[in-house]
């Protein structure tokens, strides 16, 4: 068995999971649909709930790298701080969107208790970080509604190129804390289309290194995932 062979399981569990549902599939349909056996798939994976954590490992672990490298930044800047994990948690649900539709679907990441235990701790750090250490409940309460408002948007439209989905999301959290995010930059005039950006902002780029170095995704789909066209995707990996 090969390192392939245990993508190319998760692929497909991935792909059987969101069309039917955690819960209502099986082992034996993955086997089937890779022609292989049970006993090849629970080599690699003794159990489906082994799948759905090796699903979530990257999402967890791109998670707290953003809470880490915001608590990095200087305590004394709360807005720098709180933005930085604003940003890098969209970015984060921004590359793994179809995984979180899992989620809303069963609650497929909520069925291994280690799973659900790390996205919970990460989401209490995270609420932590965005209200600031003396924030009263009022603040905490609206840290916790811009925790919120970050993945569900993502969620409901997956589907939406990423340079439309991130901003929009960024302007509800900006009214909802009635500060704007220190990296936006000025709003395009209504009216004005434009193609896909020939740039990535810093984060976006270690989002698609992220993604490129895990060797779950395609070319294809980290440029269809940032808004860009792979020709501006490939000139940015070629600098890592």
């Amino acid at each position: 068995m090969t390192d392939d062979t245990r993508s190319r399981i998760l692929q497909v569990a991935l792909d059987l999971f969101a069309a039917r549902g955690y819960h209502a599939t099986s082992i034996r349909e993955i086997a089937e649909r890779l022609e292989l056996t049970k006993t090849a798939v629970l080599y690699h994976f003794p159990s489906k709930g082994a799948i759905i954590a090796a699903l979530a490992e990257p999402m967890l672990t791109d998670m707290q790298a953003a809470l880490d490298a915001a608590g990095r930044l200087p305590a004394g800047d709360e807005r720098r701080r709180r933005w930085a994990v604003i940003e890098g948690l969209l970015d984060v649900w921004l590359a793994h969107r179809y995984l979180l539709r899992l989620q809303l679907r069963d609650l497929a990441l909520a069925s291994e208790e280690p799973v659900f235990e790390r996205f919970r701790d990460a989401a209490v750090l995270a609420e932590h970080l965005i209200a600031g250490p003396l924030a009263d409940h009022v603040v905490r309460i609206r840290a916790v509604q811009a925790f919120a408002m970050l993945s569900d948007p993502v969620v409901m439209f997956a589907d939406l190129p990423a340079d439309l989905l991130r901003p929009a999301v960024l302007s509800g959290v900006e009214r909802l804390l009635e500060e704007p995010a220190p990296s936006r930059a000025a709003p395009r005039p209504v009216g004005r289309r434009r193609g896909r950006p020939g740039a990535l902002s810093p984060e976006a780029v270690e989002t698609a290194r992220r993604m490129h170095a895990s060797g779950r995704h395609t070319a294809a789909e980290i440029a269809r995932t940032l808004g860009v066209s792979r020709a501006t995707l490939y000139r940015h990996l070629s600098g890592s």
